[in-house]
């Protein structure tokens, strides 16, 4: 991770100048994550039930169980996203000086801090991004749960702007890569990109509806554990 970073420091840089450069820097991600997971032994099989439109909106969706699902969501999508997450990662030794200034940052613990997170969503569509967030809010510390319940927040944005969700499940990074320390090993690592969902006829009222629909694909993707 920190010989890729060191290595394109100069471009990742100038690449977080401006917003609207947010393009090159996410290019320069994807490329930082299949360095990693390639360096690591790990091989992305991705079966696609729909491909992506470029200059298309999305609200990326994923089950949430390895520290490489993030490496993983930028590998598999080709559109510019911005991640959702926790502030606690900005903390990490030159990976967080570039989440910080890239991803939109939130404590769950701040109500403020959750509401600021519908503004800087809104400032990503608005340039046409993606914004990507992981339902689960967390790796569940209890790795024999399956998928553990959505939070909300995902679905209300996608239905205040009204933007597809994007729904994918990676089906082996809990196996390859999980939160225990010495388990795993280098393998497969397969992602199944699901058929989008339409928020066109979802009011914030249905949001508990969507997130349902919407774990419900997941959750039987991951029993079923076919491909």
């Amino acid at each position: 991770m920190f010989v890729y970073i060191l290595f394109f420091l100069p471009i990742l840089i100038v690449s977080i100048v401006k917003e609207e450069w947010y393009p090159l820097f996410f290019r320069m991600a994807r490329g930082w994550s299949t360095f990693i997971l390639f360096g690591m032994g790990f091989i992305p099989v991705i079966k696609r039930e729909v491909s992506h439109k470029k200059g298309q909106s999305y609200m990326f969706v994923a089950n949430h169980t390895s520290m490489i699902d993030i490496m993983l969501m930028l590998y598999v999508s080709k559109n510019p996203f911005v991640f959702v997450g926790k502030k606690e990662l900005g903390k990490i030794p030159l990976f967080g000086f570039f989440y910080k200034r890239t991803c939109i940052l939130v404590d769950r613990n701040n109500q403020k801090s959750r509401r600021a997170v519908f503004d800087s969503a809104q400032r990503k569509l608005n340039l046409g991004y993606s914004v990507c967030i992981f339902p689960e809010g967390g790796v569940p510390g209890d790795e024999s749960i399956v998928l553990d319940e959505f939070k909300d927040g995902a679905f209300r944005l996608a239905i205040e702007h009204q933007i597809p969700i994007a729904p994918m499940t990676f089906m082996d990074n809990k196996k390859r890569f999980s939160y225990t320390f010495f388990s795993g090993g280098p393998g497969k690592l397969r992602v199944k990109v699901h058929e989008l969902i339409l928020t066109t006829n979802y009011t914030l009222n249905n949001k508990k509806a969507l997130n349902t629909i919407t774990r419900n694909i997941i959750l039987n993707q991951l029993n079923a554990n076919n491909f």
